[in-house]
């Protein structure tokens, strides 16, 4: 393979291998500062990150508000002094080598004022800011106000271009580099557009040499492009290394930095990783974002999509085929489905599945009693996590809700995120990962289940392998 040569990236020539940010406590100030330490770029989440007392034990984020607002203020100063504790942190583990980011997602909640208050909380410990998942065009400007660089993370040339001419054209000096997120590989969110199919992945080369000729058009020529998603083995990517077609290029890794010493998630998720098979990662739409994302098929996206499997249209009155009464609720209120649909219904009443959950598509799913429950209590104790979230129908906006019907096929993303990173359970909660996370069965560096620390791993990846 060829040689890596280091790039300069937000001011500091280092490696160009760069830790992917993975929210809810998944990269922290251990992970990044220890990829930083060996000498590239360390990404911490700024995503409802974790903080701690003066003992170092963990301050759980609970909620006391009354109300969503009330609880939607706590969680957002939560997220600073989490993001400002693992800034600290990061700084002090990477020995002042290679760079720290911090990574945040635009469709957060209150993600500005979050980004505000990190980068004031730990002014100077923070390099560079990547953010995706909407279109961060405010991103630029508050860099620009702490002195530290941006990453966009966009999925096609089309995005960045809009992006570009929108805001950043007027904050040039400060833009350290362009994430490409490949939409059909990375892990988490995937920015997947209504063009695009999610059944037919695009090879993601051409797609990144548009993006490199959008930016060659601006002048931008010597500004990385960051490559995630999909990336194991170097040795796969030789054809991008030194290409003058794509000028520098750096790679970002998500997936692999999960499976090291200094992660901090639990055992039971190291040893799953080590057992997946290719297909497990599933891209799916159950996100109350509204996007796209791939997580582990484990018996929480099972569940989901067993949810929606059974799922009927239906009106409120009878219109056409939809004629047909059936009393769903407490009351046994009608509405009217299709003779087909009403045999759907009836078994899986039997089959215990007895409460209609309505969405705001105006079909209805059928769920345990204690499902529905379980769905309800979520939806009550929303704490506002988004900037709009399809499950609980909550907005930052000034009347609190997206104005349309709660989405009982969704989930609180806030809520079994935390339990996943937390507890032992990465069964019943969601587990993120990106699609080649079936590899670390296949990979002879893992054999015998070792689990190497991230200055190895760094190591290993700059051979190629």
């Amino acid at each position: 393979m060829k040689p890596l040569r280091p790039l300069v990236i937000s001011g500091r020539e280092v490696l160009p291998l760069v830790e992917g940010g993975k929210g809810i406590s998944v990269s922290n100030g251990e992970s990044s500062g220890a990829w930083a330490g060996a000498g590239g770029v360390g990404t911490f989440s700024g995503v409802n990150a974790d903080s701690y007392d003066e003992n170092g034990n963990l301050l759980e984020q609970a909620y006391y508000g009354k109300t969503r607002r009330e609880r939607h203020e706590e969680l957002v100063a939560h997220s600073i002094r989490g993001g400002i504790t693992q800034a600290r942190i990061a700084y002090e583990r990477s020995n002042g080598e290679g760079r720290i980011h911090m990574n945040v997602l635009w469709e957060m909640a209150a993600a500005e004022r979050i980004l505000h208050g990190i980068l004031e909380g730990a002014r100077g410990l923070i390099h560079g800011v990547t953010c995706g998942a909407g279109m961060p065009y405010k991103v630029a400007e508050i860099a620009v106000r702490y002195g530290v660089h941006y990453y966009p993370i966009v999925s096609s040339a089309r995005a960045f271009r809009a992006l570009w001419l929108r805001a950043y054209n007027k904050f040039r000096d400060n833009l350290g580099g362009v994430v490409y997120e490949d939409p059909w590989l990375a892990g988490g969110h995937n920015g997947l557009s209504n063009s695009e199919d999610p059944e037919q992945p695009e090879d993601p080369f051409p797609r990144v040499l548009a993006l490199r000729q959008m930016m060659n058009s601006f002048g931008l020529n010597e500004i990385p492009v960051i490559m995630a998603g999909g990336v194991w083995y170097l040795r796969e990517w030789a054809e991008w290394i030194d290409n003058p077609d794509l000028g520098p290029v750096a790679f970002q890794y998500g997936t692999r930095p999960l499976l090291t010493e200094e992660s901090p998630i639990s055992t039971a998720w190291k040893q799953k990783l080590l057992t997946l098979k290719e297909g497990d990662v599933f891209l799916n739409r159950f996100s109350p974002t509204g996007f796209y994302s791939s997580a582990v098929n484990n018996p929480f996206i099972r569940e989901l999509r067993a949810r929606s499997d059974r799922q009927v249209a239906y009106s409120v009155k009878p219109v056409g085929e939809h004629s047909v009464e059936f009393p769903i609720g407490p009351r046994g209120r009608p509405i009217y489905l299709t003779e087909a649909d009403k045999l759907h219904a009836e078994r899986w009443v039997i089959e215990g599945y007895t409460t209609g959950l309505k969405t705001p598509d105006n079909t209805v799913i059928f769920v345990t009693p204690e499902k529905a429950n379980h769905i309800l209590t979520d939806q009550i104790d929303c704490m506002g996590c988004l900037s709009a979230c399809m499950f609980s129908n909550w907005s930052q906006n000034e009347d609190g809700t997206t104005g349309k019907r709660a989405d009982p096929r969704s989930y609180c993303i806030q809520k079994t995120l935390q339990a996943v990173s937390h507890s032992e359970d990465c069964e019943t909660q969601l587990m993120f990962a990106g699609h080649n996370a079936y590899r670390f069965a296949d990979d002879p560096y893992y054999a015998g289940g070792f689990i190497p620390t991230v200055r190895q791993l760094v190591e290993r990846i700059a051979t190629g392998d």
